[in-house]
């Protein structure tokens, strides 16, 4: 068994690459599944606890009958993180999924499987991004309401037009054009010393980082706003940086043709973050 990727599905830990989805699975052919991320550095999982309940409220609003409770999931994952070195850096997904059903879901043929995967965190070193020319859907148009894993092509699609003029990633915007976040993470900046993000509209997930960032912020005496940001926002922003599971807060270097320097505010809620995050129950 690999230690690099493992999987609970069935009551056993398999190797991560072991199937378990049918080609006949509403998971499969539709896109009948959700997801959740977390991750485990250090011996700390911080949040781990709260994305165990995104990913049972996700298999809800998708009309799943979830079969694990967020406490069952959180055991487990903790359970395979002590299977991995305390010095690996892990990404942990619960998956729900649904295998039966014609286009609608059955709910009792839910079903789960919890993978984790060596993953190093990707540090610093900056990435750019630019305006991309795809949307976020609306609430009444997607399963918003979940962290769906029929989300995510679009997603996938703005990146490979972004990658393919030169950039790392993508701004997306909703679909009345205000900035929503980047294509794979939340989205902060600062203008003269004030933190501003994107307000939770229904058309993007409210991450756990992102709201985690904005607590610890806050309570360190900076002002964050979350209200409806533009283009123009960004363009004027003395810094932009993005919160997300892969790599927590990390710094926008260019947007568009201009250059960015990580800056002070980053550099204090990367700090906070991680701070923090040692603070957490260990998992060893």
């Amino acid at each position: 068994m690999s230690e690099q990727s493992l999987t609970w599905f069935h009551g056993a830990w398999v190797d991560g690459k072991t199937p378990i989805l049918h080609g006949d699975s509403q998971a499969m052919w539709l896109g009948q599944l959700i997801f959740d991320g977390a991750r485990a550095f250090d011996g700390f999982a911080p949040d781990l606890d709260l994305h165990c309940r995104r990913a049972v409220a996700s298999a809800r609003a998708f009309g799943f009958n979830p079969t694990k409770t967020a406490e069952e999931i959180e055991a487990l994952a903790r359970e395979g993180i002590r299977k991995f070195p305390k010095s690996s850096a892990l990404y942990i997904r619960p998956m729900f999924w649904a295998d039966d059903g014609f286009v609608s879901p059955d709910p009792d043929s839910t079903d789960f499987a919890l993978a984790i995967k060596d993953m190093p965190m990707p540090g610093v070193q900056g990435f750019s991004a630019t305006l991309s020319p795809l949307r976020r859907p609306t609430p009444d148009s997607a399963p918003t309401m979940a962290k769906a894993a029929c989300l995510y092509p679009n997603s996938g699609r703005a990146l490979m037009e972004a990658r393919a003029r030169g950039f790392d990633n993508a701004v997306m915007r909703d679909a009345i054009g205000n900035v929503a976040e980047f294509a794979t993470a939340n989205l902060m900046a600062v203008k003269d010393g004030t933190v501003f993000t994107p307000a939770p509209n229904g058309s993007f997930l409210y991450g756990i980082t992102l709201q985690r960032v904005i607590k610890l912020l806050r309570a360190d005496g900076f002002t964050v706003e979350e209200r409806r940001v533009t283009e123009d926002d960004l363009a004027q922003a003395d810094e932009i940086f993005n919160t997300g599971n892969y790599g927590k807060v990390m710094p926008l270097t260019r947007y568009e043709q201009r250059d960015l320097q990580p800056g002070p505010v980053f550099a204090r809620a990367r700090e906070l973050y991680f701070d923090w995050a040692r603070t957490t129950e260990p998992v060893f």
